[in-house]
């Protein structure tokens, strides 16, 4: 009796988030804010300068991040990703400084904004791999999906929290003052990094030299590439990332523009996306996940391709929002199950790695399918692209259940 007792205590332990991954996801709240304050201040100033200047802005912060996230993902599984957690922050923190000095003594310059997106793009590029790894490094297997769920959860609404606070603060005391609002959080972000961080952990410590840098940086792609899980599950990645992520950013407005509905409705069919996710992602944080994430994840996706396909037809702005929900809803089903998959089946030496994969997987899709879809819509109407993103959903949804190691795969941590 004693010992089943003890096991069930073990068993409890390991399904725990600890207070460690607690007091991270802290930090990771108030740097998320502080970013979202800046970043709509850049773009709000930006703005004044055109939407040619605004899109200029948001490239040089997009370019860099993408053309170097797979160095940025070796530096880390080969110098330890704490240490290069801590290097970026200070390293945003003295940027940040720096850029609130020149708005205070020159003004605020197009040359300012657009130095100031180079950096944070490069900055990104090291640090996005090494902060995707950390639910991995805190927290146990068992726990990994509620961890990661409640990041989500967290991510989600400092988006929507963030800009307004943004815009209050721009509005009342300028874009110096977002800025060094910025700074605050990100020394408050390393020095949370600094007191957690290990002596030494197995997952941190440097592995054996394996090439040069470039092999380093292509050995995340071909570690998701060759592996049977990682690979199909990083194609549903893609496809959710061209042809879920346009609803929300793209597809509404055009939606609400051609039905002749307000940007104010737009905005609450949005925010109702938004809210289906947070909503699945504290339920999972709470209750954990399905005991067969691949087969959630694709479940989700599913889900959000039929809602996708039924907004259409949706003529109303109430029935609107309430395919709306189902669509956030089968979206945070998939994000909730698919990101603890990947990252659970990672191994241990290419953690970083895999994770610049991930975001590569999220950003390069985006780039080609916005495009694509905006010119779609120019041709026919938004009732046809939302048609066509619903039947690529559905295909990758399909495609994901017919594979076997998805359908079979559980949350089982590689070496």
């Amino acid at each position: 009796m004693s010992y089943t007792k003890e096991n069930a205590a073990v068993q409890a332990q390991r399904d725990t988030v600890p207070r460690r991954y607690w007091i991270w996801l802290g930090g990771v709240t108030l740097s998320l804010l502080g970013s979202q304050i800046m970043a709509f201040g850049m773009t709000w100033v930006a703005a004044g300068w055109g939407g040619a200047f605004a899109g200029a802005v948001l490239t040089a912060i997009n370019l860099p991040r993408v053309a170097l996230l797979l160095f940025g993902g070796a530096l880390a599984d080969r110098i330890g990703a704490w240490r290069v957690m801590i290097t970026s922050d200070l390293t945003m923190a003295a940027a940040t400084v720096v850029l609130g000095a020149a708005v205070l003594i020159f003004g605020v310059q197009p040359w300012l904004l657009l130095a100031a997106a180079l950096v944070i793009g490069v900055v990104d590029a090291f640090y996005l791999p090494s902060s995707g790894s950390m639910p991995r490094r805190l927290v146990s297997q068992l726990a990994l999906a509620r961890a990661m769920s409640a990041r989500q959860a967290i991510g989600q609404l400092a988006t929507f929290v963030g800009p307004s606070m943004g815009g209050l603060v721009v509005a009342t005391a300028g874009l110096a003052t977002a800025v060094f609002l910025n700074t605050a959080t990100f020394v408050v972000m390393a020095v949370i990094l600094i007191g957690l961080r290990p002596r030494s952990t197995p997952a941190d410590a440097p592995p054996p030299a394996d090439g040069s840098v470039l092999r380093r940086s292509a050995s995340g792609l071909r570690v998701a590439w060759s592996d049977p899980l990682l690979r199909p599950a990083l194609g549903l990645i893609a496809a959710a990332a061209g042809f879920l992520l346009p609803v929300s950013g793209l597809l509404i407005p055009l939606l609400a523009t051609q039905r002749q509905w307000s940007a104010v409705t737009g905005g609450i069919l949005a925010g109702t996306i938004a809210l289906g996710i947070v909503v699945v992602a504290v339920t999972v944080t709470a209750a954990g996940a399905f005991s067969r994430p691949g087969v959630a994840a694709a479940g989700g996706l599913a889900l959000a391709a039929a809602a996708v396909l039924a907004m259409a037809a949706m003529h109303t702005p109430v029935a609107a929002v309430a395919v709306a929900a189902l669509v956030g809803i089968g979206s945070g089903v998939f994000t909730t199950h698919v990101g603890p998959l990947i990252l659970g089946g990672t191994p241990s030496t290419h953690l970083a790695r895999v994770q610049s994969v991930l975001v590569l997987a999220q950003s390069l899709p985006l780039l080609l399918t916005n495009n694509v879809l905006g010119s779609l819509n120019d041709l026919f109407n938004v009732n046809v692209v939302l048609a066509v993103c619903s039947v690529f959903l559905l295909l990758a949804a399909v495609l994901g259940l017919r594979s076997p190691v998805l359908r079979t795969a559980t949350l089982a941590q590689k070496p």
